[in-house]
């Protein structure tokens, strides 16, 4: 399922297509220009008019309204402040000669990792709600889409969340629990998953689409399924909107009892991690180094916030210059929207320059080209542990599909709650017996 079609928000004037891009036209009347792809589901605006450079994402076909107004609506509009044309140029010039030539088949999970261990299985399931609630990935279903058309940017935040609920103690929605009060974080340590650094910058985008979800599974099959199998499912549901492939997801997780901060650290990879290090995670997780090259390129869509990338394009390691694997035109881009310092902490830029909202293997092309975005991204494409198969997946979108499906199913299936270890909430940002 694709996106439907675009027209552009009236603050903005559309300028002509291109499959490279076209000179920025800008309306004289409103200060503002955009480019659009010929082919892309989504209008970009680049917004003049304010003090602050920022671009809107508009799906087609939605109602058309002015900045201030987009703010307003429920939710957070999207309003992601990014120099995406600049992006999207470097990209147009390098991505298209970088394809790699079609390789040998993947490699499977256990042929890398070296001590990586077996990850818990407990009895997942297709037909785990056959009898109790059978069409709970119709009723998710519904309510992502509905979301998707509205909050294009739910997707990726959507899929990150469910990699951050698997990676911390399994795949139990632990990571929903609510954050600690605002007036009791400032003087308590952290409490709750969330409460952490590492998961303060995940979009509220993500959790309202969960909890919208749970909510209309509740009204037909209350105290039935799980926030963690809604979680799952709702990850899924976004990667085919975004044009990536349908999979089944198996079901029967528990949620969580507990949410521990303390958890957090060390079980999530970092932007900056070396090969070595992500392998050493993921074999944490019962898995593998065609795991770690799959997964990764769920950074085919969605954004990083500034601070990811800052020590790479303007001191790395201690260099005080960037990093000589990012390609200098990229980097030029990047330093436009992320100032060394005094910066906006809320912008944001794209981990796939090219496609960035495409669910596709443009990814690993891009790691050809020098234009990955962390430099655990980029790493890959260096490591000889990884390098063979992130070139395969750059030249094969069928293959990347097929490795990724394969390797979401291994996440799903990390530290399963099951019978009194875990509980159904009904509310997922609340435990069982806090409701």
């Amino acid at each position: 399922m694709r996106p439907p079609s675009t027209v552009c928000p009236h603050t903005c004037k559309q300028g002509p297509p291109f499959p490279r891009l076209s000179p920025l036209a800008r309306d004289a009347a409103t200060g503002c220009g955009i480019r659009q792809p010929c082919r892309s589901p989504w209008c970009v605006c680049f917004d003049t008019s304010s003090s602050n450079t920022h671009f809107h994402f508009s799906p087609r076909r939605s109602k058309l309204v002015s900045s201030s107004a987009m703010d307003s609506s429920r939710g957070t509009r999207i309003r992601r402040r990014v120099t995406l044309f600049l992006l999207l140029l470097v990209a147009s010039s390098l991505v298209g000669t970088s394809r790699a030539r079609e390789a040998q088949p993947l490699p499977t999970a256990a042929a890398g990792g070296g001590s990586r261990r077996a990850p818990e299985r407990h009895g997942l399931s297709l037909d785990f709600y056959a009898k109790t609630c059978p069409a709970v990935d119709q009723i998710v279903a519904s309510v992502t889409a509905a979301r998707y058309k509205d909050f294009p940017a739910a997707g990726p935040a959507v899929l990150r969340l469910f990699h951050h609920d698997c990676f911390v103690e399994g795949c139990d929605a632990s990571i929903l629990i609510a954050p600690t009060a605002a007036g009791a974080a400032a003087s308590a340590a952290p409490t709750v998953e969330r409460d952490m650094e590492e998961n303060k910058n995940l979009p509220q985008e993500a959790f309202d689409t969960v909890e919208l979800a749970k909510a209309a599974v509740e009204s037909k099959c209350p105290g039935v399924v799980s926030c963690a199998d809604v979680l799952a499912l709702a990850a899924r549901d976004y990667v085919q909107q975004a044009g990536g492939p349908y999979y089944p997801v198996k079901k029967g997780r528990k949620d969580s009892k507990v949410s521990l901060a303390g958890k957090v650290r060390g079980s999530l990879p970092r932007s900056n991690s070396t090969v070595d290090e992500l392998l050493r995670v993921f074999a944490g997780k019962g898995l593998g180094t065609a795991d770690l090259v799959a997964l990764s390129g769920a950074h085919t869509v969605g954004f990083a916030h500034c601070v990811h990338v800052l020590g790479r394009i303007y001191d790395f390691r201690g260099t005080r210059r960037p990093d000589p694997l990012m390609d200098a035109r990229l980097v030029k881009a990047l330093r436009m929207s992320c100032p060394s310092s005094g910066g906006s902490a809320r912008v944001v830029v794209p981990f796939d320059v090219s496609t960035p909202f495409q669910f596709d293997h443009a990814y690993y092309a891009n790691l050809q080209a020098r234009l990955g975005l962390l430099g655990s991204d980029q790493a890959l494409s260096q490591d000889p542990r990884t390098r063979a198969m992130a070139q395969e997946l750059a030249g094969n979108k069928t293959r990347f599909f097929q490795a990724f499906v394969a390797s979401m199913d291994r996440m799903g299936s990390i530290r399963i709650k099951k019978g009194r270890k875990g509980e159904i909430r009904k509310v997922c940002s609340q435990h069982l017996l806090a409701v």
